[in-house]
């Protein structure tokens, strides 16, 4: 039997649906740290399916560290709903200071890279598990990034 305090826990890690956690702890036998995988798995086979989507609306972020190094990323997805979403947002915030402390010369590098606040998950990952949660593909269209010397 799954404990909602369970199911609850895990949507706070995953940002994962009530179902799919449930469904997930289930699975794992109400081990958390299995039940963590499990989405994170579903959710990368999830974006993966969703990457031939055409990503027609977008949002902008900027971020500028201190006065001295500034990010500016185009950031793409399916609709202006999910462009406007906190989960989007927040994707967008955390790539624009990624960029500003990791300088990756193009997307493709950029999505190669260690994610700086946590290492043991690429940027390539973190983008996969917010198609999971939003439900559209994203794609780092382009950035910008600039530092005084």
């Amino acid at each position: 039997m799954v404990k909602s305090s369970d199911i609850q826990k895990l949507r706070e890690i995953t940002g994962a649906g009530i179902i799919d956690c449930k469904k997930a702890l289930e699975e794992a036998e109400n081990d958390l740290d299995a039940a963590v995988k499990i989405i994170q798995e579903k959710g990368v086979a999830i974006a993966e399916k969703k990457s031939s989507r055409v990503t027609g609306a977008g949002y902008l972020e900027s971020y500028i560290h201190n006065g001295r190094v500034g990010v500016l990323l185009e950031l793409r997805c399916e609709t202006d709903f999910v462009a406007r979403s906190d989960p989007f947002k927040e994707l967008a915030h955390n790539l624009v200071m990624h960029i500003a402390a990791m300088n990756p010369e193009n997307a493709e590098e950029l999505l190669r890279q260690f994610y700086v606040r946590d290492e043991s998950v690429s940027v390539e990952n973190l983008i996969k598990s917010t198609i999971a949660k939003v439900g559209e593909n994203i794609e780092v269209k382009k950035f910008c990034r600039y530092e005084l010397y």
